[in-house]
């Protein structure tokens, strides 16, 4: 009703402006030199009117005509995008029910419909890699990866491939150019911590380390893959403070400690280390340059004070003591061990050396002997640095088990429980 109002309004407003107009009256002249043109004022400005409206008309026509080429090509491109959008649908259904030529046909037709778009070349590589065309997915990830708004899939795509074919420096070169497409991605920095661990880039692995890992034996393995001798001496620092109970990272400081001429120092990482986790790598370093037996028992007890109830600390001072003569107080620390449980095979075997020291070849000699050899063919074995994925034993520590190829595995460990059989 208020439309039809409007429109009532204007008419009578038109009407009585032309109703004015053909009132008003007057005569509108035009000359040209001798050329001479009279029109009345009404039928001028009905003149006007209908040139403008003529004028507006073709313009009107002009411009409809120049974009129709544009409006066309964007109903083209309409109905592509359909097709396309449609052709899409088709190419998942096919990958969900597990037709990979399907899939492809669907995501080719798709691709010229719509273009190297970002969604379609990520399905067109996973519809080249589920039909087993390995290099067909690359070239859409290589693509993807041309892109500015793509660049971290196609490149994350490409890494993939690059760890399934095992090839380790296109995929560490690959991963720092994800890394600067999409810097702290959580996914990405394990790939590239897994990566170093591979190629045995110590260095890096250390820097990608996560919180959890064993930053002691990562920058030991850095230090001793580096060629700089200062260099490797702050790594050898970094592992020592990492872990003061990983005894090589504590052996390697406290030796180049003692090759600066510190001494001193030297001796207080190894003490440090000892009252972290003894090791008899450590009493070794830390006695070599004594050779007085009396005076190793006295650097003995120094070194264990840090922790003189573990059973290594106990069997050290059993050793050095029998090594000194000193057979009493080598009998009350072996026994100790025995009696609570912790002998392991060296102590029997200590046990043993002890009563051919104290007794001789007598028959009292020969009947302990006989049930210490007994003891240790029961008794734990003596530690070792062992792979806790295959249990190999490595003579010394390694960052990487030659048996298995796993970084980060050698640690030092117990021997097992030995099993007593008799004929």
């Amino acid at each position: 009703m208020l439309r039809a109002l409007k429109l009532l309004l204007l008419c009578v407003v038109v009407v009585g402006i032309a109703w004015a107009l053909m009132r008003l009256g007057g005569t509108v002249e035009v000359r040209f030199g001798d050329t001479f043109i009279g029109l009345d004022l009404p039928v001028m400005l009905l003149t006007l009117l209908v040139l403008f409206v003529v004028l507006h008309g073709l313009l009107t026509a002009w411009r409809a005509l120049r974009r129709l080429p544009a409006r066309l090509r964007a109903k083209r491109e309409a109905k592509d995008r359909d097709k396309g959008e449609a052709a899409l649908t088709r190419a998942l259904v096919a990958l969900a029910a597990g037709t990979a030529d399907t899939a492809r046909l669907e995501v080719r037709n798709a691709r010229k419909l719509l273009g190297d778009r970002p969604q379609v070349l990520l399905l067109a590589a996973e519809a080249e890699r589920i039909a087993g065309s390995e290099e067909g997915a690359a070239e859409a990830f290589r693509a993807l990866a041309a892109r500015d708004d793509a660049r971290f899939l196609g490149l994350r795509g490409l890494l993939r491939q690059a760890i399934q074919k095992q090839d380790w420096p296109e995929a560490q070169r690959l991963a720092r150019e994800a890394e600067a497409a999409q810097p702290g991605a959580a996914w990405l920095r394990e790939e590239r911590a897994a990566l170093a661990l591979r190629t045995q880039d110590w260095r890096e692995a250390l820097s990608l380390a996560a919180p959890g890992a064993s930053r002691a034996q990562l920058a030991l393995a850095a230090a001793e893959q580096e060629p700089d001798a200062a260099q490797a001496a702050e790594l050898e620092k970094q592992a020592f403070a990492a872990d003061h109970g990983f005894a090589p990272a504590a052996l390697a400081h406290a030796a180049r400690l003692q090759a600066a001429g510190a001494d001193r120092k030297a001796r207080a990482v190894l003490e440090q280390a000892w009252a972290a986790a003894p090791n008899p790598d450590l009493a070794d370093a830390y006695l070599a340059r004594e050779a007085e037996p009396l005076e190793r028992v006295k650097l003995a007890e120094t070194l264990v004070q840090g922790n003189r109830a573990d059973p290594e600390s106990r069997l050290l001072l059993a050793r050095t003591a029998l090594a000194g003569s000193l057979t009493g107080r080598a009998r009350a620390e072996l026994e100790s061990l025995v009696n609570d449980g912790t002998a392991d095979a060296r102590a029997y075997l200590l046990l043993v050396e002890l009563e051919q020291v104290e007794h001789g070849d007598s028959p009292v000699a020969r009947t302990a002997e006989a049930r210490w050899l007994r003891a240790a063919t029961a008794a734990p074995s003596e530690p070792r640095w062992r792979c806790g994925h295959c249990g190999k034993v490595h003579a010394r520590w390694v960052p990487v088990c030659d048996g298995c190829g796993t970084a980060g595995t050698v640690t030092w460990q117990r021997g097992p429980g030995r099993i007593l059989t008799t004929a």
